[in-house]
């Protein structure tokens, strides 16, 4: 399999700047406010996802000429991470949605690209990847749902679990399987580019644990049809490549997202710690406060410049699994362990509703397993080490 992927569009300190300038007031004014209600609620945030599309954020790494922003990875990561400082759910209504767009953008045939790319760009076109199913997770190659073509449509059956955007959104990259005999396996699997319709069914919204407002479901299809000219790249076989390409850019998203949760449960210590007295005395002057405060900045900083090194190799078109692997785990492990010193920073406040530190504990441990759990990226790493240094 080839690793390496189209050089991203050149960094833009200028227009990075006057984007998250952009960002940082919209996430202030429009998202701020409404967090707590929504996410306790688990309402869908409609009004927030249509300012979004204003924004042209379903499109930023789109390229120009398909109608999006075309921005580099980096900003993107940027981007990503201001979200989910704020609202973690967020950042993951524009992440599926970029990584169907990009695989498209990636793999699909001119006619694919000029169909679907401006209208992925301007929302229109909404959704994510339908990869996972009931008993299919990391293994893939495991899956069962069948497309079976008849003319020039194919036939899909199957179910799919863990979608995100399914509910909402109107479009999915759907991986499924065209040859159920073909050895290896991952040669009898196709991606398609699938929007609603008779026989696409959701058949129930998951209750998560964190991650609120974002819609997750469980999906079922039943003698759906896809038009053929919707086989990505117009070429059976080569869907489970398709979505690996995606991979490294998702793993670079959830990363930034870890960073986000990181930084975010950071500043809402530093802030209590300041305001918060025991013993006469603001509790960041104690000892066993400065400790945490000390060791959760440097893991902040240290998740930032390896998610930003991971996003400035994928700009430059190299292959980055391992760069990308490490960013996804470090700064995942660190939104996890900061939002929970966090808390016990804010002692029996950090366990009520009412503070986001318990928001922030909730969302951390689902970035632990989505995109390749954390001890798959530690496989990576280490193989990667390996084949990059032989003996």
């Amino acid at each position: 399999m080839n690793h390496r992927h189209e050089q991203a569009p050149a960094h833009d300190p200028e227009q990075e700047a006057m984007i998250l300038e952009s960002l940082d007031r919209f996430l202030a004014q429009q998202v701020k406010p409404h967090v707590h209600q929504l996410e306790h609620d688990d309402i869908y945030p409609a009004e927030i996802v249509e300012q979004m599309k204003e924004m042209g954020l379903f499109g930023c790494l789109i390229a120009p000429e398909y109608g999006g922003l075309g921005l580099s990875t980096t900003t993107y990561a940027k981007i990503i991470e201001r979200m989910s400082a704020v609202w973690m759910s967020i950042s993951g209504i524009v992440n599926s949605h970029l990584i169907m767009a990009m695989t498209v953008q990636r793999n699909g045939t001119e006619a694919q690209k000029r169909r679907f790319l401006p209208r992925f760009a301007t929302g229109e076109l909404r959704g994510g990847v339908g990869l996972t199913e009931p008993d299919a997770g990391t293994d893939l190659q495991a899956i069962r749902t069948v497309a079976r073509r008849e003319g020039d449509h194919y036939v899909i059956n199957g179910s799919k679990m863990w979608i995100t955007n399914s509910l909402h959104g109107n479009c999915l990259a759907l991986l499924v399987k065209t040859d159920t005999k073909a050895e290896p396996r991952h040669k009898g699997m196709s991606l398609f580019i699938a929007e609603k319709g008779e026989g696409f069914r959701v058949s129930r919204k998951l209750e998560k644990l964190g991650y609120k407002g974002i819609d997750t479901c469980a999906l079922d299809f039943e003698d759906y049809r896809v038009p053929a000219d919707c086989l990505v790249g117009g070429a059976e076989g080569k869907g489970l490549q398709h979505v690996l390409g995606g991979l490294e850019l998702g793993r670079i998203n959830v990363a930034a997202r870890g960073l986000g949760i990181a930084q975010a449960a950071l500043d809402e210590a530093v802030v209590y710690s300041q305001v918060r007295k025991t013993f006469g005395r603001p509790i960041c002057e104690h000892q066993a406060i400065q400790l945490k405060l000390g060791e959760m900045a440097t893991r902040t900083q240290a998740a930032r410049l390896l998610v930003y090194a991971a996003a400035q190799a994928y700009d430059r078109g190299e292959r980055c699994d391992m760069e990308a692997g490490m960013a996804k785990y470090f700064a995942t492990e660190a939104g996890q362990e900061n939002s929970l010193d966090a808390m016990r920073i804010f002692g029996g406040y950090g366990y009520s509703k009412e503070f986001n530190v318990e928001r922030l504990y909730r969302d951390a441990p689902l970035l632990l397993i989505g995109e390749g759990t954390n001890e798959m990226q530690r496989i990576i790493i280490a193989r990667q080490l390996v084949e990059r240094n032989p003996a």
